[in-house]
C-alpha cells in the first residue's frame, strides 16, 4: 500500500487541483481505462500484442520493460495518437478530452523561440483556445505552477536557455496546468539530475493523492519499487500486471531479460514507435 503523502490544501486550489475521484484513502476498485485484446503495430509488425488489463481510478503505474517492449506505444494509444490494429481501449469520452501526456523531452525542440512561462502556459490550452487569451485567473495559476516545481524565475528565458532539469520542470508545470484526471509520462526522468526527480516525484506523489490516474514509463526499477503501487511488465506483450511487491520479482525480471535477448537473437530488436 502506498505511503499517506501530504499537501497544502490552499495551494493545490491555487492551480486547479480538484480532486477527481474518491476522497483520499478510500478503496479504488472503479477502472478508469480499460484494455482490451489490444495490439497496436509499426510497419506492419506488433509493438503491442493482446495486452488486456485496466487502470483504476486514482492508480499510479510504472510501465517498465526492455528497450523496444512497446512502453512509448502504450502511451501513444492512450493518449489517442496511434490506432490499434485489433482490441480497444475503453476511455470515458469526457476523460480522453482532457488527458495530460507527457512524451520523451526528445521530441521536443529546443531551438523554438519559445518562453518557458509560454511553454507552462499552454496547459491553459483546453480552457482558453489556441488563440484565447489568457485571463488574470490563469496567469495567477500558471505563475503558481511555476513556484511549486521551482523554477518561478525561469519564465522569461527561452527553453534552449534552461538546462534539460529545469526544461523537465516546466512540462510538469504545464502538466499541472491541464488538470487532467489521467497523466501518461513517456520516460519522464531520463537524463534528468537526482535533485530535480526527487521533486518530481514530489508532484506524481500529490498528483495521487489528489486521485489522479498516473501511468508513468520508467527504466530505474529502484524508482518503480519506491514510489509506483502498480507496475505493468511489457515486453511486447504482458508479463505481469498488478500490485509492484507482487510483479517486480527477480523471476520475472529475468524473464523481460530473457524476452530481450531473443528479440536480439531474432534480428527483431527493432524500436518501437514514438508518436508526437
Amino acid at each position: 500500500m502506498a505511503a499517506r503523502l501530504g499537501g497544502r490544501t490552499a495551494h493545490r486550489r491555487a492551480l486547479g487541483g480538484r480532486r477527481v475521484g474518491a476522497r483520499i484513502g478510500a478503496t479504488v476498485t472503479t477502472s478508469l481505462a480499460q484494455v482490451r485484446n489490444l495490439t497496436v503495430s509499426y510497419r506492419g509488425r506488433p509493438a503491442i500484442s493482446a495486452l488486456t488489463g485496466s487502470f483504476t481510478t486514482g492508480s499510479l503505474t510504472a510501465v517498465y520493460g526492455p528497450n523496444g517492449a512497446g512502453k512509448s506505444t502504450l502511451l501513444a494509444a492512450l493518449a489517442g495518437r496511434l490506432a490499434a490494429a485489433n482490441g480497444s481501449i475503453e476511455l470515458p469520452a469526457a476523460v480522453r478530452a482532457r488527458t495530460a501526456f507527457l512524451p520523451q523531452r526528445a521530441e521536443l525542440d529546443r531551438t523554438f523561440p519559445i518562453r518557458v512561462g509560454d511553454v507552462v502556459a499552454m496547459g491553459h490550452w483546453a480552457r482558453a483556445g489556441a488563440f484565447g487569451q489568457v485571463n488574470q485567473v490563469q496567469r495567477r495559476a500558471t505563475a503558481d505552477a511555476l513556484h511549486r516545481v521551482g523554477i518561478s524565475g525561469l519564465a522569461d528565458r527561452l527553453i534552449g536557455e534552461v538546462s534539460v532539469g529545469q526544461l523537465q520542470r516546466a512540462l510538469f508545470a504545464r502538466v499541472i496546468l491541464q488538470d487532467a484526471p489521467l497523466i501518461l509520462l513517456d520516460e519522464p526522468f531520463a537524463a534528468v539530475d537526482t535533485t530535480t526527480t526527487a521533486d518530481l516525484l514530489g508532484v506524481i506523489r500529490q498528483w495521487h493523492v489528489e486521485r489522479r490516474t498516473v501511468v508513468a514509463v520508467l527504466h530505474d526499477v529502484a524508482q518503480v519499487r519506491a514510489h509506483f503501487p502498480q507496475t505493468l511488465l511489457l515486453a511486447r506483450k504482458m508479463l505481469a500486471w498488478g500490485a509492484t511487491t507482487d510483479v517486480v520479482t527477480a523471476v520475472n525480471l529475468a524473464q523481460l531479460r530473457t524476452m530481450a535477448e531473443g528479440w536480439t537473437l531474432a534480428g527483431d530488436d527493432w524500436r518501437e514507435a514514438v508518436a508526437v
